[in-house]
């Protein structure tokens, strides 16, 4: 049970990654304007930087119970509980709450507690 709990938190990590990259090209940065231009390429790569360690502690989730003694599982999850749950927690701050971001963030959270 533990193992399936980290595998569909995994999953589901890496589903939020690939939905937060398509939406910040497809729904913020293509409204918005932002100068100068370097400004703008600097903060869509951070932005697409986030979404890269969303997918690969996602990658990390789904390997554990093939990899993972019951140490190595607690020095993996705990760190990626840490940034989950700081994403989710600022998500629901900045929008208010009004943005499904901070349900899955926090469901990635809850499944990977319970894989411990």
């Amino acid at each position: 049970m533990h193992d399936l709990a980290l595998q569909i938190a995994g999953a589901l990590a890496i589903f939020a990654a690939v939905v937060h990259s398509v939406l910040g090209e497809t729904r913020v940065f293509a409204k918005v304007r932002i100068e100068p231009p370097r400004a703008r390429l600097l903060l869509r790569l951070v932005w697409q930087c986030s979404a890269l360690a969303w997918a690969a502690g996602g990658i990390l989730l789904l390997a554990l119970p093939h990899i993972g003694t019951p140490a190595v599982r607690g020095w993996v999850i705990l760190p990626l509980v840490a940034v989950y749950g700081f994403a989710a927690i600022g998500n629901a701050w900045a929008n208010r709450g009004r943005h499904f971001g901070w349900m899955v963030l926090s469901g990635v959270v809850a499944l990977a507690l319970a894989g411990l």
